[in-house]
């Protein structure tokens, strides 16, 4: 069973349109959503929790349609949006038991691990909690009802390189469990180079492309030369350029290049940069 299918999924504002979406996430794995600011990533995630209406297409969660079946998968969807919707007045140990009174699986022992873990302080309020802290507190939340489906809106935002690593890792030890899937966006593309199987380019509401990440890697590099060497590769080779007065820089398909020429390897983000100035 896949964690979550998403078909010809629409949803137009003015100025605006997430159009045609097609997505599917396997069980046991992690996609990364990546798209620059307003390019649809968060309004996929609304979609996905039915925060708002779809205009047309179709939403599997865990098996289920999620316009009929939300509030029964609630207990399985761990959710860190980019606001948390905490009330301000509480402390760590009083949101632990708001929890316990809103999912039937939560647990108090591992709640209280994932705070020690990640060192959230017991005795503050919510509200001067930092924009690090609040989202840490939201992860701990999210891991403590026994979740199958993590769905993670910039979880990684506002936390220090250190933290984000160790947060990263917890994502990869829930995923260890073949039933446990997480959906991540962030604009923090090293962390989901760490992290994901998989990885959606979202770009002015249109996926660009949805593969496995090391197909990506294994398929595309990176040919810096001079304008006139780019100018003597095959066609097909070249997916998307850009040349200055000290030479040019292309990503490649690597199977296209002639044999003899050096082809480096690309980063996830050097590769997003390149899809996403091709395409405008």
């Amino acid at each position: 069973m896949n964690a979550l299918e998403i078909k010809n999924l629409t949803k137009s504002y003015p100025g605006f349109t997430l159009d045609n979406l097609n997505l599917t996430l396997p069980s046991g794995c992690i996609m990364g959503l990546i798209g620059e600011n307003g390019a649809g990533k968060s309004t996929t995630i609304r979609l996905i929790l039915d925060m708002i209406h779809k205009d047309s297409g179709s939403i599997a969660i865990l098996g289920k349609d999620n316009e009929d079946n939300i509030r029964l998968t609630k207990e399985d969807i761990g959710a860190v949006m980019d606001e948390a919707g905490i009330p301000e007045c509480l402390t760590v140990w009083q949101v632990g038991n708001v929890m316990k009174h809103t999912f039937q699986n939560w647990d108090d022992a591992e709640y209280a691990r994932l705070v020690q873990k990640l060192a959230l302080p017991d005795k503050k309020q919510f509200k001067e909690f930092s924009r690090g802290m609040k989202m840490k507190l939201c992860i701990a939340i999210a891991l403590s009802h026994h979740s199958k489906l993590l769905i993670l809106d910039e979880a990684t935002s506002g936390l220090d390189p250190v933290v984000r690593d160790e947060v990263v890792e917890m994502f990869g030890e829930f995923t260890r469990d073949e039933n446990h899937s997480v959906l991540i966006s962030s604009h923090i593309v090293s962390d989901l180079e760490k992290l994901c199987d998989y990885i959606a380019f979202i770009h002015k509401g249109k996926l660009l492309l949805c593969e496995e990440k090391d197909q990506l890697l294994a398929e595309y590099g990176l040919i810096h030369c001079t304008a006139q060497q780019l100018q003597s590769l095959p066609a097909d080779a070249v997916r998307y350029k850009k040349e200055n007065a000290y030479g040019a820089e292309a990503m490649v398909q690597r199977n296209a290049v002639p044999s003899g020429i050096h082809v480096s390897p690309i980063s996830i983000e050097e590769l997003f940069v390149f899809m996403v100035k091709g395409a405008k």
